[in-house]
């Protein structure tokens, strides 16, 4: 329910973001729902419709390569934005287009982001964004940035080029804000010196999905013996991991360094 009611709350979001400070001054968002936007805008029908027809083929992919779960949050989050598009009224808050590109492109990134961190998506290419995600550890804001180059173009084509620098503004504070919200690329390595090493070993392995490997240590000063702990983990299992090891053993001294790179088996789930 929890994960639920943050991707309405994002989505609602993105809606609001579109028809408040991007639609009125002809700038489009990233993805598909920058191309709904164009439709929106040179025919008829309306950007909430034209969303949920471009997003069916993607989510039919995602089905068979990423889960039912992360499917039906990412299903719920289409429909959310598609009826928050076609509720929400166009209305224009600022006159000045920077502005708009610029506040939009936040706001856009702050719901994305945070469907994200609920396990969902918003669809379009952020579906394709998750699919190489799985595969390479590359930050999603910056993927889907980099695959929204011919969004900005068709905008120069269709409006103006004036209209396409404004979404390039918009696509690249989106993607910077995912990157800030959505950590879950950066790995951490966790070293852990306690002197209930088994206890905190079986913690670990119980609740943490992670290899975990252990070494002999010795106090230089006390010359007591000591079980050293090494894993790497994501950004987001750190909170998890730091509960388990103060309930274990309240004293242990944990060492916490960011990671380059993962080279070898590592779950990227």
């Amino acid at each position: 329910m929890r994960n639920i009611f943050i991707i309405t709350i994002g989505s609602i979001l993105v809606g609001f973001a579109y028809n408040f400070l991007l639609i009125p001054h002809e700038i489009l968002s990233s993805g598909l729902s920058g191309i709904a936007i164009m439709l929106g805008l040179v025919t008829p029908l309306n950007t909430g419709l034209l969303n949920f027809l471009l997003n069916l083929p993607l989510l039919i992919i995602g089905v068979m390569k990423l889960g039912k779960r992360f499917i039906g949050y990412t299903i719920l989050s289409v429909l959310v934005l598609s009826v928050s598009l076609y509720v929400i009224p166009v209305y224009q808050v600022t006159h000045e287009p920077l502005l708009a590109s610029l506040f939009g492109g936040v706001i856009t990134g702050i719901g994305i982001g945070i469907i994200f961190k609920a396990s969902g998506s918003s669809g379009g290419f952020d579906i394709i964004a998750m699919l190489l995600n799985k595969k390479r550890d590359f930050p999603l804001g910056a993927m889907i940035s980099a695959m929204n180059a011919i969004v900005v173009i068709i905008s120069g084509f269709v409006f103006s080029w004036d209209a396409a620098l404004y979404t390039l503004v918009t696509i690249y504070a989106t993607g910077k804000v995912i990157d800030t919200i959505h950590t879950n690329h950066i790995k951490l390595t966790v070293m852990i010196i306690t002197g209930k090493g088994d206890e905190v070993k079986e913690k670990l392995l119980a609740n943490l999905y992670r290899g975990v490997t252990i070494m002999d240590g010795e106090g230089a000063y006390t010359g007591e013996g000591r079980k050293v702990l090494i894993t790497v983990i994501t950004r987001y299992q750190l909170s998890e991991v730091k509960e388990m090891i103060t309930e274990v053993d309240p004293n242990a001294f944990v060492n916490i360094t960011e990671t380059k790179e993962v080279i070898g088996m590592f779950h990227r789930g």
